[in-house]
């Protein structure tokens, strides 16, 4: 059998009677039409607007209207400024391993990121995951090269 439009129907069971309340006690929806005794929720029309929370402030007003959004997958850094490498001797090259090693950074849980707060005048090799642009001015300006590693 093929199908075309005229012979489409509902499934068997799929359209219900629509319930005509409020036609007297032997109907068994009468009077009250299954809506309670009285209140709110009794009364024709719909009984409150979407969102409505009895007169709690809302949620859709409580929560801040824009502002910022977070972001998902934030990047973490270990930041150190360019001061503290100004401690390290000239020429050496400076990573997290050697970081760690020489005391500045105690938790090396994150990339490398260098910062410019602070003067240096030693020349030194640094390899970091992220430079702001002071630092990497500064390191280049001491005689020094910046590497970016991943």
């Amino acid at each position: 059998m093929s199908m075309n439009l005229q012979s489409l129907k509902a499934n068997p069971g799929a359209r219900r009677r629509k319930l005509r309340k409020g036609r007297g006690i032997a109907a068994g929806q009468g009077a009250s039409c299954g809506f309670g005794m009285r209140g709110q929720k009794s009364r024709s029309g719909r009984p409150t607007r979407p969102g409505f929370e009895g007169g709690q402030m809302p949620l859709y007003r409580r929560v801040p209207k824009l502002k910022h959004f977070p972001l998902v997958n934030p990047k973490h850094f270990t930041v150190v400024n360019v001061a503290k490498l100004a401690e390290l001797k000239a020429g050496s090259t400076v990573n997290l391993d050697s970081l760690v090693k020489a005391g500045i950074v105690t938790s090396p849980k994150h990339p490398l990121k260098i910062l410019g707060n602070g003067d240096l005048n030693v020349k030194l090799t640094v390899q970091a995951a992220a430079f702001t642009g002071t630092a990497r001015t500064k390191i280049e300006a001491a005689g020094g090269s910046c590497e970016v590693t991943d």
